[in-house]
């Protein structure tokens, strides 16, 4: 099995004043040891990333949001997949956003499910009537439910590069058919489980990645964020309708500024611009909502 490198050359702490060695530091999230060699702390920054950039403006709140979404999730999830929370006891300067998580070996793709058809599936949908390799039936549009999810993994790139789309055999020959199969079958009964919460709540679950990393005695754990709208895309299901509205409550409002209204061109090699206050504001707002719809809880 070919484990992704969660060390980086020259990595820089937000939280230096934790006075613990960061052992990875990624987009959103960064690691930190423990003296327990079997366990670390992940603390969610409030970063956003879009189009593989980790942009110069930060969302208040964000990384709180996503943490206390995921452990909702992971504990809605309890019965069908284990997690690797193991505390959520952590210093005061990362309460909230910080978890002390199990030590995983983990496995080097995301693990995407999809019920409905947007984004690059759409895009490759236009073009051959498939999504990663998977042929779907003619007529769909932007938004279309499909029939039944489907499993669209991606291999996992360094930070910066592009992950990219592969099809299911591509993956085995990465992780193994065991473990191909495994995760597979895992990503879609979460996906489905979900969905299903999500709708109940007025939300639709559109499409989700998912981590997953496996202990010594080869149990393959859930990891990192799960649900959150920063790994997934939210609609609201009231006005959702294929080929026209796709209200979103997750950072797709973010692209769609950077791509629609800011002037910065993808193509250029130049950073995005800084966020202004009336976008970080309506992102914050977006993910507020997300939490709040789903989990019946306001935000304190």
């Amino acid at each position: 099995m070919v484990i992704r490198a969660q060390w980086q050359d020259d990595p820089v702490s937000q939280y230096a004043e934790l006075g613990l060695p960061l052992i990875h530091a990624g987009k959103v999230r960064e690691l930190y040891a423990l003296p327990e060699a079997d366990r670390m702390l992940m603390v969610a920054t409030d970063n956003i990333s879009a189009f593989d950039w980790v942009l110069p403006s930060t969302i208040p709140d964000k990384g709180s949001i996503l943490t206390q979404m995921s452990l909702w999730w992971f504990d809605q999830l309890r019965d069908l997949v284990p997690n690797h929370v193991i505390s959520t006891d952590v210093p005061a300067a990362v309460d909230r956003r910080g978890l002390v998580v199990e030590k995983l070996t983990m496995i080097p793709v995301e693990c995407v499910a999809r019920g409905y058809l947007t984004g690059s599936g759409w895009a490759e949908y236009q073009q051959s009537r498939t999504v990663c390799g998977i042929p779907l039936p003619e007529g769909l549009v932007d938004g279309s439910r499909l029939e039944e999810p489907i499993f669209t993994p991606a291999t996992k790139a360094e930070l910066g590069e592009h992950d990219e789309n592969v099809d299911f055999e591509t993956m085995v020959g990465t992780v193994g058919r065991e473990t191909g199969e495994a995760i597979r079958d895992l990503t879609l009964r979460i996906y489905r489980a979900a969905e299903e919460i999500a709708r109940t709540r007025g939300i639709i679950l559109a499409d989700t990645k998912f981590e997953f990393g496996v202990r010594p005695d080869g149990t393959i754990v859930l990891a990192d964020e799960v649900l959150t709208p920063d790994s997934s895309r939210f609609w609201d299901a009231t006005t959702w309708q294929p080929g026209g509205r796709l209200d979103s409550y997750d950072k797709q409002y973010v692209r769609n500024w950077l791509v629609q209204e800011s002037g910065w061109d993808r193509a250029s090699g130049e950073a995005p611009p800084q966020l202004p206050a009336s976008v970080i504001a309506q992102t914050r707002e977006r993910y507020l909502t997300a939490y709040e719809q789903l989990t019946g809880m306001a935000w304190d």
